[in-house]
């Protein structure tokens, strides 16, 4: 029904936004990883949208990447999962990041996602593996992520295997990158600057 909405931030939050059109606002559910990408309110800004169609109502969900929305809709078409759960997974992982951990078959990984279960980590990888092995309904740049954003995720595993929670992972994976200056590390150099960073 939407493809996208194009006007003003007017309200801001983890959890949604309103964007407001020529007049008429917009309350638009987002996932964290859109959040992150946003401006401050006031700003111009675009929006992708997939619209979610029920009998008693009409939802918007907005994305800052086609990455991100082509996830939501591949989530959403997994049997048991909805449009709110699909938020909440995109909330707590970066689409490619999630892309590389389903192609993997990481059940382990994926049930650090909070809000995914072990069942429900293995309907991801075995409804949509061969999706994204295939590269079906996402982004070209989806199907090979860039080289500096594998070995994210490849750290982020290694740490999370070594006992670290998520959040804990992604804070010193953060902190090693801000100290590298843009800099596209090694796999190796990457985790010594995150293990230094998280206090190891």
């Amino acid at each position: 029904m939407f493809s996208h909405l194009k006007g003003i931030l007017s309200h801001k939050s983890p959890t949604e936004i309103v964007v407001d059109v020529n007049g008429v606002g917009y309350a638009v559910s987002i996932p964290l990883s859109t959040f992150e990408k946003l401006g401050e309110a006031g700003a111009a800004v675009t929006i992708l949208t997939h619209t979610h169609v029920r009998e008693d109502a009409l939802q918007l969900f907005g994305f800052a990447t086609e990455l991100e929305r082509e996830m939501f809709r591949l989530l959403i078409s997994v049997s048991g999962i909805g449009p709110k759960i699909a938020q909440g997974i995109l909330s707590g992982i970066q689409p490619g990041e999630l892309q590389i951990l389903i192609g993997q078959g990481n059940v382990s990984a994926l049930t650090a996602i909070p809000g995914v279960g072990r069942k429900t980590a293995e309907r991801l990888i075995v409804e949509l593996r061969d999706k994204i092995a295939k590269g079906d309904a996402i982004p070209h740049t989806a199907g090979s992520p860039d080289a500096g954003h594998e070995i994210r995720a490849e750290a982020l595993m290694a740490l999370i295997s070594l006992g670290y929670n998520r959040g804990s992972a992604e804070k010193a994976i953060r902190a090693a990158l801000q100290g590298l200056n843009g800099k596209t590390p090694t796999i190796q150099e990457l985790l010594k600057h995150a293990l230094k960073s998280a206090g190891k």
